[in-house]
């Protein structure tokens, strides 16, 4: 996630506004001249004051960003969900100015010369849900939800290479990704079911067991979270509540695998929830 990130400063702007680049001078619909840069207000509910005074904080803070003598800066796209590191390239003063206004990741290819959107190929879009600059303002992160594979590999992000399997002659594979706890989790209980096609031999792992007997899965959920319950209602301390959390996490992972869900699917619905009542969504649910 991005809070993971030490320093870093949301780039904040309106939500509801949506924002386009003027017409450049240049061949490719915007002007690459330095400071050319200029968002102004698709939507004609906003009055022209309010899109010159976005324009203003706009056009200051590409003037804070710390670009080199190239003019560039890093530009790190993250999956908002999953905290996943997807790619790294180069943004200039335009290709944030684009990314502002599009809602898509942007960057400068330095070997063509030019700005270019994830995905304007393979419409595998970063569509972005927030930007943010470092605290020396010489590095960006996008953070957003990809709409497939990021890599030109088909890879889900370009970071599938670990140092560890490189060094022990390991042959690197494109599902080895770089993990959180949380996903690293997933992978392993996705790993134990596909193994429950091959032969047996000695007795099936506590995840294996749970996997081939519902009865049992339902009932270490239901176990699990009475004594999460427990914690709160027997004021036990901090490192037994966040174990019994753990069991819980864990065994609900397993039912969502058999189910078909995603941890991703999961995160992506809070998400969504943020902005809203939870007193209202769930009379939503209920109407529908």
């Amino acid at each position: 996630m991005a809070s993971s990130f030490h320093c870093l400063q949301p780039l904040r702007f309106p939500k509801r506004v949506r924002l386009s680049l003027s017409a450049g001078g240049g061949s490719c619909g915007y002007s690459c001249r330095p400071r050319s840069s200029h968002v102004v207000f698709a939507s004609s509910e906003f009055k022209i004051d309010k899109g010159l005074s976005l324009q203003a904080k706009v056009d200051s803070l590409l003037d804070s960003v710390k670009w080199d003598d190239k003019g560039l800066a890093v530009a790190i796209a993250q999956n908002v969900d999953t905290g996943a590191i997807l790619m790294q390239g180069f943004a200039n003063r335009d290709a944030l100015a684009k990314t502002i206004s599009t809602l898509k990741a942007t960057f400068f290819s330095r070997s063509r010369s030019s700005l270019w959107t994830k995905g304007e190929t393979s419409m595998n879009f970063i569509n972005i849900h927030d930007i943010f600059l470092d605290c020396d303002r010489d590095s960006i992160i996008y953070l957003g939800k990809p709409d497939g594979p990021t890599c030109h590999t088909g890879a889900e992000t370009c970071y599938y290479s670990s140092v560890s399997c490189l060094l022990g002659n390991s042959e690197v594979e494109q599902n080895e990704l770089a993990m959180s706890t949380l996903y690293s989790l997933e992978s392993t209980i996705s790993k134990r079911r596909a193994e429950l096609d091959e032969p047996k031999e000695g007795k099936p792992s506590w995840t294996k067991r749970l996997l081939l007997d519902n009865k049992l899965l339902c009932s270490k959920i239901r176990e699990e979270a009475d004594e999460l319950c427990r914690t709160l209602e027997e004021n036990e301390d901090r490192p037994r509540t966040a174990s019994e959390m753990a069991d819980v996490l864990y065994h609900s992972m397993v039912m969502l695998n058999l189910r078909g869900v995603k941890m991703e699917d999961v995160l992506e619905i809070l998400r969504k929830r943020f902005s809203q009542s939870g007193i209202e969504e769930k009379k939503s649910r209920k109407q529908g």
